[in-house]
């Protein structure tokens, strides 16, 4: 193991790390507090001041990703398409299988320019959690309650509402709801042959309805649907702990582009044109376990050094801080503080250890492992 590797795998520095982004995030938070006045006076100035105030958060995991892990992000996809990409709002629909695809995804935002305006649809819970949850409030992130009758109305306003959103955004969509796993994929399957469908290997059964809704209320607005595929070479297991400590990745995405004309306005016409995307996706996975490749050509585009810059901004910020915090600390003789602030330090990295845990797998969301729902949508 080498000297930067060993460096990597330390405790510190990933308590350090995310030192930095809890509390850039929050000081990021009350700076978009802030910019609420702007609404009133100039909104499409708001959201724009508020894009690249995002952006100084989300852009601290791509460069965890892409520059302290140094994990390899390699693109399928066809020239053509790959012209329109940050050229145009779209509707990203990605599988959900490994505990890192969000930060592949933010990547592959940021790589096209949009990072700081991408969307998701989020439970509406996150919508209090600081840092991330606040962030995207800002951004006008669609939130709901996954419960279709109160959802409907609120997610397709939400959507109305960015009709008039002033830069270019990706939507991005987990249409399976949540991850996969092989008891979720059971379940689903289950399901699956209960409605007649074919059965999947690689994926759950996407739910159409939220799919259907955000299409119809972006027409107009958005060009079309990137369908993106991701997948990790060798049968990686990838896991934010294992990012933190500097392990490199392989992921290889595959992403088509389909024209949002092309797919159908009515609901049950909809619906069957997502189940066959799935089908289509789950050969691709297929394809990708018996060749180790996805088909079609690789058009890779550069690392852009922003995120590296923000984030080397923020580490230097409160690196020089900390120091000098220490300094006074031993200067100080005081047993108490420095006790104190050794709690301290321990009390922070439980609390690191614990937030880790909750991106593993096993501890997702129990969002479809009720039963058989038999009325999933």
């Amino acid at each position: 193991m080498g000297l930067l590797q060993l460096l990597k795998s330390q405790v510190l520095c990933h308590l350090f790390i995310c030192f930095v982004f809890l509390v850039s995030g929050i000081i990021v938070n009350m700076l978009q507090l802030c910019t609420l006045p702007l609404w009133l006076v100039n909104k499409q100035l708001f959201r724009r001041v508020n894009i690249r105030l995002a952006y100084c958060i989300s852009s601290q995991m791509v460069a965890v990703l892409e520059w302290w892990s140094g994990t390899e992000c390699t693109l399928y996809t066809d020239p053509k398409s790959y012209s329109h990409y940050g050229k145009e709002n779209a509707i990203v629909v990605l599988n959900h299988n490994f505990e890192i695809d969000f930060m592949c995804g933010w990547t592959f935002c940021d790589r096209f320019g949009v990072l700081g305006s991408s969307k998701v649809l989020a439970k509406k819970e996150l919508a209090y959690v600081p840092v991330i949850g606040w962030m995207w409030y800002f951004l006008e992130i669609v939130f709901c309650k996954r419960k279709w009758e109160e959802d409907r109305k609120t997610v397709a306003q939400s959507l109305q509402n960015l009709q008039d959103y002033p830069e270019n955004f990706w939507f991005l969509l987990y249409c399976e709801g949540t991850r996969f796993t092989p008891k979720k994929h059971e379940i689903s399957m289950q399901v699956a042959e209960s409605k007649g469908l074919p059965k999947l290997k690689y994926h759950l059964l996407p739910r159409t309805k939220g799919f259907w809704v955000t299409v119809n209320n972006l027409r107009g607005k958005v060009a079309a649907v990137y369908d993106s595929t991701l997948n990790f070479r060798d049968n990686e297991a990838p896991t934010l702990h294992g990012v933190l400590n500097g392990k490199k990745y392989h992921a290889d995405l595959y992403v088509r582009r389909i024209p949002l004309e092309s797919i159908p306005e009515g609901e049950a016409e909809c619906a069957a044109w997502l189940h066959k995307l799935y089908q289509e996706k789950d050969s691709f996975q297929e394809h990708y376990a018996q060749t180790g490749r996805f088909p079609g050509p690789i058009t890779n585009p550069p690392r852009r050094p922003w995120a590296l810059i923000n984030w080397l901004f923020w580490c230097g910020l409160f690196f020089y801080h900390l120091v000098l915090l220490f300094v006074q600390l031993l200067s100080s003789g005081s047993m108490l503080t420095i006790t104190a602030s050794l709690a301290f330090c321990v009390a922070v990295s439980v609390g690191v250890r614990w937030m880790i845990g909750q991106t593993e797998i096993d501890r997702g969301s129990t969002y479809g492992n009720k039963g058989v729902p038999l009325n999933n949508n």
